[in-house]
Formats: C-alpha cells, structure tokens, sequence
C-alpha cells in the first residue's frame, strides 16, 4: 500500500493537472522549422508578455495531438542560453493536447517581458512520398505540420521560416502571406492569433539526406581502475526512407558519381579525444574500409558499410575503442569516487535512435552505488558479470530508453565506494596460481611412476 501511495505522488508529481495563466500572452514569435534532414527540428523565439497584475513562475509549451508518437525532445533557453527546467504536464479540459511546462529562472511581474527559446525534435515526422522508388529516382518527403505557432496563450505577431534540403519543391501550401527564396519558405507574419489555432502546412519536397535509424544499440561500459575505460557498442541500422523498388545495379551505381543520392555509402563518427585502440567489426570479421582523423577536440571515424544502404536494407556492427579513465573517474574523498560517462555518444549526424540499452560494469568490489540519470530513463535491474581471473562478480548499472537523438548525449553519474587495495585481487590470484602450479610440477617431477625399475638398479 505504501508503495501504491509513492507511486500516486509520483505521477501526480509528473503529470499535475494546471490551469491556463490566461494573463500571458505571446508578443511576437519567430519560428524555424528546419527540414533538411531526417528529423524536424522546430525552434521559436518567444517574447513572452506577462499582462497579469501577479507574477508569472512558469510558461505552457503545447503540441498538438497528432504529434504524439513523433516527439523525441522538448528543451527551452532563456535569453543567456541557459536551459531551463522542462517537464510534462496536464491541462484541465485540454486531455488531448501535449503540453511542457517551462520554469523561468525569475519570475517576470506584472507589465514585464522575457524571452525564451523553445526546441522541439521531432521523429518520422517526414514521409516518405512515394513510398518506393528505383535505384536512379530522387528521394520525395512530405511534412505535415502547422501554419499556426500552436499555444494556449494569444499570440500578437508571428512568422515561420522554413528550411527545405533542396531547391526541390513539387509543391507547398500557399497560405498568404507567403514566399519562396531558393530552399526556404516564409510564412507570415500572422497578427492576432487565437490559442491552439491551427492550419494545415503540407510540404512535398526532395529530400536524399540520409534516413539512417539505429533500430537498436548495446552500449557497454567497462570501468578499470587500472587506467582505462573499454567502450563497445553493438549497432543496427537500416535505412528507413523510400524503399527500393526493382533490382539492385552494381554497374550503374558505380558509374553514378554523384553525391546527391539516397542511398548510404558512408557516415561519420565522433569519438572522444583519448580514444584509442579502434576497432570496426560485422560478422564477417574486421571491416577495413575505415578511416580515422584526429582532430583538436574529438576523433572523426568514417565507417564505410560492406554494401551501400537503400531504403529498407539492414546492417549490423561493433564498435568499440578504449578511453584514458581520469578524463571521466574522479576521487571525490577516500575511498569515494565519481565516475562521469555518456549515456549515449555520437553516432552519425542527425542520429535517431529507436532502441538504447547502456550497461556500466563496474570494478570488483564496489559498494554503496548511486546513479544519478541525465534525463527520465528506465532503471533496468543490477546485473552482475565476470571478466578474467573474476572469482567476485562485477556490477553492471543497466538503463534503457527509446526515440533517442543528439540532444540525449548528456553524462549519467554514479558514485560508488571502492578501496585501493583491490588491485591487487588479480594478480594475487595469478600469483597464486602459478604458485600451485610449481608445487605441482615440482612434486610431479620427483615422483616415479614407472612401473618396473630401470635395469643398472635391478643389476645393483
């Protein structure tokens, strides 16, 4: 009962029902949604006017019902470019709606304005329109998405800018005022509109970004007090854009040179700076094909598949490399210390991750453990595993969450308690051991187990 109680107050906690503050309202609102990829990416500047005769803590971000499924991340600025606290929320009499409450840093009095920065990512957003095509034709998406800057508050003035991948636009909702310069479209701007107005925006546009998705990736950690961190990751990818339609040629696709084209032919990867020891492996073995540049800050990898990818081909890999550990392990008191890794890395640019699960072994004899998670995650159940020479099980931190993209690689960190003298567990179970086995051969070579005694003994 008491945990029902806990469960309640959580929840409740999450997702509190909060009425409109009706005395906010948008004063001017300019907002881009950038298309040029696989995902959407909408940011609007909000100037945020408090009409109202009390002080105004926090602020409503809304979404509309159809955009459920397709929301991988809401994050708000203010005007120093500091986050702020971002949580989700209910409305009274708004049950379909998706709303985020947003908590200023100071409360804005009554006649005062301020201005945050909203950012939302958006995945499968972007349709694949037609759903198949051959090896030659161009990739065609459609987007679906609002003229309107949807809000529970009035908005006096707004504009949206649209970024396209290409000059290319089969066609576009002409809702006036409205223009078109090269690859971008402006709306607006648009005076006096109501809260949660709505009109429909439909895009139809070339877009041959690469629509790479990671159906899944194990990420393992393993921690060594010894100096090093060991990364592995083992991917799967498939390209989630138009499929191919008809048969796949080798000899037409080699003699297409082009650099516009749909299909995947080679990403890049970020590692971090200290990254060494690299390798890059399908089951087949050791994939070749890579490069590796060092750059000031981090380490480039371009990986470069066995086969290119099209719309609906599948692959799989690991990769791995090893990390200094004082870079991300810390000694915060005796016997205390704080360990600092990402929870997900870099993949390719604009990544969408359907599926992550990241495991964190830790040393032999940790104790008192304390995980701190970057974001809302599923805390999957402690494992325990064996390494060389293990005769006590390492712990391993498990956490899992799905619809992942760049703005999820933050650090997840764990304080535990571990005593120097572990170190010497390992080699004083090799000691050990080789001490037995020289007993063993030392006894073994004095013993005689023949059977009859050599003839110059039976002569004597």
């Amino acid at each position: 009962m008491f945990k029902f109680l806990l469960y309640v107050l959580f929840i409740s906690n999450a997702y509190c029902l909060q009425k409109i503050n009706e005395a906010l309202n948008n004063k001017n609102v300019e907002r881009t949604i950038d298309l040029t990829s696989q995902l959407v990416k909408i940011t609007a500047t909000v100037n945020v006017e408090n009409t109202g005769k009390e002080l105004a803590r926090s602020y409503l971000i809304a979404l509309e019902p159809e955009l459920n499924g397709n929301i991988s991340f809401v994050g708000a600025k203010d005007f120093s470019k500091n986050d702020l606290r971002v949580n989700p929320i209910q409305i009274e009499g708004r049950s379909k709606d998706i709303f985020y409450n947003v908590q200023f840093r100071q409360p804005v009095e009554s006649g005062r304005t301020v201005t945050i920065t909203i950012e939302v990512v958006l995945i499968k957003a972007l349709v694949p329109y037609p759903s198949s095509i051959t090896q030659k034709e161009k990739q065609l998406v459609r987007y679906y998405g609002n003229h309107y800057f949807y809000s529970p508050y009035t908005t006096q003035k707004q504009k949206t800018e649209v970024e396209i991948y290409s000059r290319v636009i089969e066609n576009y909702t002409k809702f006036k005022p409205v223009n078109q310069v090269d690859s971008k479209i402006n709306y607006g701007p648009y005076d006096k509109v109501a809260p949660f107005s709505k009109d429909e925006m439909i895009i139809h546009y070339e877009n041959n970004a690469p629509f790479l998705t990671v159906t899944r990736i194990e990420r393992v950690v393993e921690i060594s007090h010894w100096g090093n961190i060991a990364i592995e990751e083992a991917i799967e990818i498939c390209h989630t854009g138009a499929k191919l339609k008809g048969p796949f040629s080798r000899y037409d696709y080699q003699r297409d040179t082009g650099s516009n084209h749909h299909s995947i032919k080679s990403y890049k990867t970020i590692l971090p700076s200290g990254a060494h020891s690299i390798y890059y492996r399908d089951m087949n073995g050791n994939i070749s094909t890579s490069a590796v540049k060092v750059q000031k800050d981090w380490i480039e990898l371009e990986l470069r598949p066995r086969f290119p990818l099209f719309g609906g081909w599948q692959s799989s890999y690991v990769l791995g490399y090893s990390i200094p550990s004082y870079q991300y392990l810390f000694k915060k008191s005796t016997g205390e210390y704080l360990l600092n890794v990402k929870v997900l890395d870099h993949i390719f640019d604009d990544m969408y991750v359907e599926e992550l699960e990241t495991k964190i072994v830790l040393p032999v004899g940790v104790s008192n453990i304390k995980v701190k998670l970057p974001y809302d995650m599923q805390r999957l159940s402690d494992g325990v595993t064996y390494k060389y020479l293990d005769n006590i099980g390492r712990t391993v931190i498990r956490v899992a969450k799905n619809n992942l993209v760049e703005q999820h690689i933050q650090d997840i960190e764990i304080t535990y308690n571990w005593q120097p003298h572990l170190l010497l567990h390992e080699p004083l179970l090799v000691s050990l051991a080789l001490f037995i086995l020289f007993i063993i051969v030392i006894i073994y070579v004095r013993l005689d187990f023949s059977i009859s005694k050599p003839e110059h003994v039976k002569k004597e």
